[in-house]
């Protein structure tokens, strides 16, 4: 794994859609991992995994949401849904109980338990907050991080 020292004014510019900035005393390492099929890229703010890239944009981790979870519009599921997205699957909308409205299709959403309101994985919405609410069924958010893959084990 490569490390690379960022500075901290450098990824405040891409944090700007989230509304955070990072202290500029904070040590801030890109992390670049290129064993896997897939090269991974992740910031690391005091050694915490904080974001990582996906497809060239910066997504906050679970980690990070567990202590920031108004990062992120929210769908709630049921927890006969939570086995599945710790898995990896993608969001199915029979799953569904809570919509926050507001997102757009290709927004970043995280998906959390209605009981605990825990962060269960981060993914990209497939439709809006209007258009999952009144379909029926189908998948509805594909999922790009959940508890326990590799951006969480770092």
């Amino acid at each position: 794994m490569k490390r690379t020292p960022l500075r901290s004014k450098e990824v405040n510019k891409e944090l700007v859609v989230y509304g955070i900035t990072l202290n500029k005393k904070d040590p801030v390492v890109l992390l670049e991992d290129d064993t896997k099929k897939i090269s991974q890229k992740i910031i690391l703010v005091n050694n915490q995994s904080e974001f990582f890239y996906y497809e060239n944009k910066l997504i906050p981790t679970l980690k990070n949401l567990q202590r920031n979870n108004h990062i992120l519009k929210q769908i709630a599921v049921d927890m006969g849904a939570v086995k599945f997205m710790v898995k990896g699957a993608d969001l199915m909308r029979p799953g569904i109980v809570e919509i926050e409205p507001g997102f757009k299709k290709d927004d970043f959403i995280v998906i959390v338990d209605v009981n605990n309101r825990k962060p269960l994985a981060v993914g990209i919405a497939l439709f809006s907050s209007e258009e999952i609410q009144v379909q029926p069924g189908g998948r509805v958010v594909k999922n790009i991080h959940y508890l326990g893959d590799e951006i969480w084990e770092i």
